[in-house]
């Protein structure tokens, strides 16, 4: 990998129809930071505007998938600034208008999920229309843990995938769930072993671009666009939410204890 790929918070190509997708903070645990959010949005029009792509493969870097926003980085915000709550709303804008996108785009995504998956990272992986998960991924919420509230489209997508109760019981406690208690509860498609992920993801995504594609793509979107609450709806209500969130003392503090504790790892 080349150093500019290394340094690509997002990596992005298109060979053969496919559009691949790939977390590159690997060091953070593939949290996105503001570079990585502006690039998640840009990628998302562009899948959604190119007719030479059919699928998506969608996967990250490192031992984990996606642990949501970087708090380090919602640590430095707060410190720098009196309005931060409301910078906070404006990030969250911009993620949500590329889960938009892609969510009423006709491209089907499947995403190959590695390893744990928390926070935001729930609606990054849920914006994916089949989930693959290693048998060594782990989903938790985390929200209540630093005094936010769910965003990047967990408070639509999770309780459409598992249902409204269980999506409480993951978003108000503490609890993970294994690989297998997530493919019981339907949040993810399978669990393979985890040299058999990557195949296993892209034979999905090839099956989808060799077979009737655009039947496919149309398919995708008729089933995500007769689904309950207008998502731009949630979705903004999840940016003022955060937004307001952020502000409380409670967050601020939980915020900077989080960041200073993985400082030291």
């Amino acid at each position: 990998m080349s150093d500019a790929a290394r340094e690509d918070p997002i990596l992005f190509d298109v060979h053969d129809g496919l559009a691949h997708v790939t977390l590159n903070r690997p060091s953070r645990l593939n949290a996105v930071d503001p570079d990585a959010i502006r690039r998640w949005q840009s990628i998302a029009h562009e899948v959604a505007e190119r007719d030479d792509i059919g699928a998506v493969l969608f996967d990250a870097v490192g031992r984990a998938f996606c642990a949501g926003g970087d708090v380090r980085a919602m640590a430095e915000l707060a410190n720098a600034t009196d309005a931060a709550g409301r910078t906070i709303t404006e990030l969250a804008d911009v993620i949500h208008d590329g889960h938009r996108v892609l969510r009423e785009s006709s491209k089907p995504i499947v995403a190959a999920v590695q390893g744990p998956v928390a926070g935001g990272g729930l609606g990054f992986m849920l914006v994916a229309d089949l989930v693959v998960a290693s048998d060594r991924a782990t989903f938790a919420s985390r929200y209540s843990d630093v005094g936010l509230t769910p965003d990047c489209g967990v408070s639509t997508l999770l309780p459409e995938a598992i249902g409204t109760r269980r999506a409480l019981e993951l978003t108000l406690t503490s609890r993970r769930l294994s690989a297998e208690e997530a493919l019981d509860w339907g949040l993810v498609a399978e669990v393979v072993e985890p040299d058999a992920l990557d195949a296993r993801a892209r034979e999905i995504a090839t099956a989808w671009l060799t077979g009737a594609t655009a039947a496919y793509g149309q398919a995708k979107r008729l089933v995500r666009s007769g689904l309950g609450r207008g998502f731009a709806e949630a979705l903004d209500d999840e940016a003022r939410t955060i937004g307001a969130a952020f502000e409380t003392p409670y967050a601020r503090t939980a915020v900077a204890a989080f960041a200073a504790s993985t400082s030291t790892r």
